[in-house]
């Protein structure tokens, strides 16, 4: 009876086996790549999953967005600027077959593949791209990425740039250069506006020379100016032919 009892159990615990190898439950965001006697046979999921035990096998594959870090990566630029860069890459699988077949280990390879690219990609453009054409540079190394794992059944997404870290050194040299640079406009558009001021002065001066009446109207105009700022100074304006004939030396001497 002894015998009998235990018999049974573990009839039960083989069946039991049988049937957790045998069935198989995907979730909807789940593919499952099966092999049969080692041979490729088909790609099933979502839901319910019957192999048959020994004879096949099945890798499950995440097809949701993966967000892979790229590390910090040691970067020349093209005008010889240090840098280290970081970056976030987002990418999911479209193909399970091509995933499993075609790379060994396809999140190592994707990781590599975006360290590399990120290196390559950033040195062929100056400090100054880097900072300020950011989109460009995150468009340029996902179509690259994209093109180069569209063979491993990958679609990466989404590339982001995250920090671009300068040495000390770099960053002060930066801000003096963005200092010179203010200095510089400061002077220009002081510049340019005494050349207009010039102009606008040699405009009104031909003006006044060229019409009756301008100067003594200009006279009157600049005692009303002076009146109005409370000052006890008078000005009175005289012409300088009148102050020559009274100045000069009286003809006719005395015996």
């Amino acid at each position: 009876m002894g015998m009998n009892i235990g018999f049974l159990l573990g009839l039960a615990a083989v069946a039991f086996a049988f049937l957790s190898s045998a069935i198989k439950i995907l979730r909807e965001y789940e593919r499952g790549v099966v092999f049969t006697l080692g041979r490729y046979s088909g790609t099933s999921g979502p839901g319910l999953i019957i192999l048959i035990p020994i004879v096949q096998q099945m890798v499950k594959v995440d097809l949701r967005i993966v967000a892979e870090d790229v590390p910090s990566q040691d970067v020349i630029s093209q005008d010889n600027v240090s840098v280290r860069v970081n970056a976030v890459l987002y990418y999911r699988i479209v193909d399970p077959q091509r995933a499993i077949n075609q790379v060994s280990d396809f999140r190592e390879a994707t990781s590599q593949l975006a360290q590399t690219t990120l290196r390559s990609v950033l040195g062929k453009h100056d400090l100054d791209e880097m900072l300020s054409q950011r989109d460009k540079l995150n468009e340029d190394i996902q179509a690259i990425l994209d093109s180069q794992t569209e063979a491993w059944g990958i679609k990466v997404s989404n590339v982001e740039i995250k920090h671009v870290d300068l040495d000390t050194s770099m960053i002060r040299a930066i801000a003096r250069q963005a200092e010179a640079e203010r200095e510089r406009r400061a002077k220009v558009i002081a510049a340019e506006g005494e050349q207009q001021a010039a102009t606008k002065l040699a405009e009104a001066a031909h003006i006044l020379a060229t019409q009756d009446g301008a100067m003594q109207l200009r006279y009157l105009g600049t005692l009303s100016d002076i009146g109005q700022k409370g000052t006890n100074t008078i000005v009175f304006p005289m012409a300088g032919d009148l102050i020559a004939n009274l100045t000069a030396p009286r003809s006719g001497g005395q015996s």
